[in-house]
């Protein structure tokens, strides 16, 4: 974990940018926020300088919305999945989607990121079944192999979160990848747990790990994770609002940071709002530049 102490005359402060989300606020569309309306701090130390928080609306809006559908996620799809057409055929003008599987542990695109809703609607179908394996490595391969535009970008998973290999271990390793490549790359990963067809023969303790990764990654890329129980959600018109409203009110935060030894690293970083009522939601991590060693 990064901490690092400021170094005063002997190096210059990092510049770092990242994606934060305004989540929930009481009352009408709120106003924008400025950098006087954040505060942000590395590890425990004082609050760094903001250079700049510009929202990411109007000719700044560009997005690229990935929609990874875990193929084991059998479980009554199919009115749910006419919910998620609709939802990508309501994208603004803006957001180009792209469609990609998670079959039998492989990554599969199905879309590359395109304007064409049509296309995107075309290759959305409902989860196949297949064997039951890591959602997060296809994850991982998405996010690391997705070649950069300038867009922001964010990934929409379906999946019931569970690795079946995880045993009996505190971490899933593969999931603690995904949350790294996510932080390194500024991707938002939106999480909604859909179980398998067999939900109820399986372990109530697997049920409740996959709920507790899928939560676990969404939140440490500043998204969000949706179940209500471990059944299927009675829809998905609801959380998939959700999601619209958080992408609808992102910012691109620019701020110095205490730059670590060597070449960089994942910092820690807070993201806190000013403004009673308002709820920001960032990675939990940042890049941070390194700095030159003095000599």
């Amino acid at each position: 974990m990064g901490c690092s102490l400021w170094l005063g005359a002997q190096s210059a402060p990092a510049p770092v940018h990242m994606i934060v989300t305004l989540g929930h606020f009481f009352g009408d569309q709120p106003r924008l926020l400025t950098t006087n309306d954040l505060s942000v701090t590395q590890g425990f130390g004082d609050p760094l300088p903001i250079t700049k928080l510009t929202p990411l609306r109007g000719d700044r809006a560009a997005l690229e919305l990935y929609v990874l559908v875990d193929n084991c996620s059998t479980c009554e799809p199919g009115g749910k999945f006419e919910e998620l057409r609709r939802f990508i055929e309501a994208r603004p003008a803006s957001t180009r989607v792209g469609i990609a599987y998670i079959d039998n542990g492989r990554l599969k695109i199905a879309a590359d990121p395109a304007s064409d809703r049509a296309r995107a609607v075309k290759a959305l179908s409902v989860p196949a079944g297949g064997q039951p394996s890591n959602p997060f490595t296809a994850l991982t391969e998405l996010i690391r192999t997705w070649p950069e535009s300038g867009a922001r970008r964010a990934v929409v998973l379906i999946s019931n979160g569970i690795d079946p290999a995880i045993g009996d271990k505190i971490l899933d390793p593969a999931a603690e990848a995904a949350i790294e490549a996510a932080q390194r790359a500024d991707v938002t990963v939106y999480a909604v747990y859909h179980p398998s067809a067999d939900y109820l023969n399986t372990d109530f303790l697997k049920l409740n790990s996959g709920q507790v990764e899928l939560a676990h990654v969404a939140n440490e890329s500043g998204g969000e994770a949706y179940f209500l129980s471990f059944g299927p959600l009675p829809s998905l018109a609801p959380f998939l609002a959700d999601i619209a409203e958080h992408l609808a009110n992102q910012y691109l935060l620019e701020f110095n940071a205490n730059p670590p030894a060597g070449t960089g690293e994942l910092e820690e970083v807070d993201v806190r709002s000013k403004v009673p009522g308002f709820e920001l939601m960032a990675p939990a991590k940042a890049w941070v530049p390194g700095r030159t060693p003095s000599r």
